[in-house]
């Protein structure tokens, strides 16, 4: 099965603005894509990158800078695909094993805001919708072309980095590039009002 790991290149993970530069924020998520390809190499696969820009990885990267929802269908249309979001710093052969294991036609990773973090696709007709509450949407593309449906419930598989207050999970659970970055550049736990973050 195809594997492909999508990333954004180009000014990536604006959200993370308030905490980290357009430089910083390129090498994090340059930081958690390793983890990503890391976690799938462990598990076997031989996974692909595309980006909307050049990013530096361990795999050969594909530009292409077209939205994900059309990028995907396309890779959709030649056969069964898994997609794996390149910001699951917490992502390990374990969680992937349990991904890859279902025989569902359409096998989900929720994250834990209302997205896809994953996807496991054998269904010819299935096809994306990454906009708003993605988990939701694909849950109901499965039903709508008649394809059986798996879930896998992984805390590693929703956790994904978009806000600075994410920061925390990769420092508390994370052991790879990503948590070593974020050390590197100052960032420690903090646990203030009975509540834990990110400080730098």
């Amino acid at each position: 099965m195809r594997v492909v790991v999508p990333v954004s290149g180009a000014d990536p993970k604006t959200r993370l603005a308030p905490v980290l530069d357009a430089d910083e924020r390129l090498a994090f998520t340059e930081a958690m894509l390793a983890d990503v390809l890391d976690a799938l190499d462990s598990a076997g696969h031989t996974p692909e990158v595309i980006s909307t820009a050049p990013v530096d990885a361990a795999v050969p990267v594909t530009v292409d800078d077209r939205g994900l929802d059309a990028l995907v269908d396309d890779l959709l249309a030649d056969g069964p695909l898994a997609v794996v979001m390149a910001d699951l710093p917490l992502a390990d052969a374990d969680a992937l094993d349990r991904l890859f294991a279902p025989t569902a036609d359409v096998v989900l990773a929720p994250g834990l805001g209302g997205g896809t973090n994953a996807v496991v696709a054998r269904h010819p007709d299935f096809r994306v919708d990454y906009h708003g509450a993605s988990i939701r949407d694909h849950r109901r593309i499965a039903r709508e072309v008649s394809a059986s449906l798996s879930e896998v419930d992984s805390r590693k598989l929703a956790t994904d980095v978009d806000e600075p207050s994410d920061l925390a999970e990769v420092l508390l659970h994370g052991d790879g590039a990503a948590r070593d970055w974020l050390v590197d550049a100052g960032f420690e736990v903090v646990v203030a009002d009975g509540r834990v973050g990110a400080r730098r």
